[in-house]
């Protein structure tokens, strides 16, 4: 499947996250997503040094100037199960509007056309970078990155486009 591209609409799918009671949620990204300015980003794996270094901090530390700009949510997705996802949030005790979903069998993922086949490095079915502008659920702005790159798929890039 070729990856999801400026103009697309965002396929539907259930992630799992955690809320602020710490109870197990499954929620549907139309639900998150319709009618809303959203960001969907994803990263290869949680706690790996680019996506806890760089990446997840960008976007937490730019979370109000993206409200402001219009943005009502900060989607992140990893293919991780939501017990990771969880202790992976609990990291970032500054972070108020990032939420942190679990895509743990890589579904929603792959429904993107946006795995990343690391079986040679012990890591299975991931996610390739990204970061996704999307408007009542159509793609606005898709910045993918190539192999281990961490150039489009910022939030600084993210800001440009807003």
């Amino acid at each position: 499947m070729a990856p999801i591209a400026v103009g697309d609409v965002i396929p539907d799918g259930t992630l799992a996250y955690f809320d602020e009671s710490d109870q197990l949620q499954n929620v549907s990204i139309h639900s998150l997503a319709a009618g809303k300015k959203v960001i969907l980003f994803g990263v290869p794996g949680a706690f790996t040094p680019t996506c806890s270094m760089k990446h997840v901090p960008g976007f937490i530390e730019s979370a109000e100037v993206l409200k402001a700009k219009g943005v009502a949510e900060i989607l992140l997705i990893s293919v991780n199960d939501p017990f990771v996802m969880k202790a992976w949030a609990k990291t970032y005790p500054d972070n108020k509007h990032v939420k942190f979903l679990a895509d743990g069998s890589a579904n929603y993922t792959k429904a993107m056309g946006l795995e990343l086949d690391l079986a040679e490095k012990g890591l299975g079915t991931r996610s390739r970078r990204f970061a996704l502008l999307v408007d009542d659920l159509k793609v606005k702005v898709a910045n993918v990155e190539a192999g281990g790159e961490f150039t489009v798929s910022s939030a600084e890039e993210i800001l440009k486009a807003l």
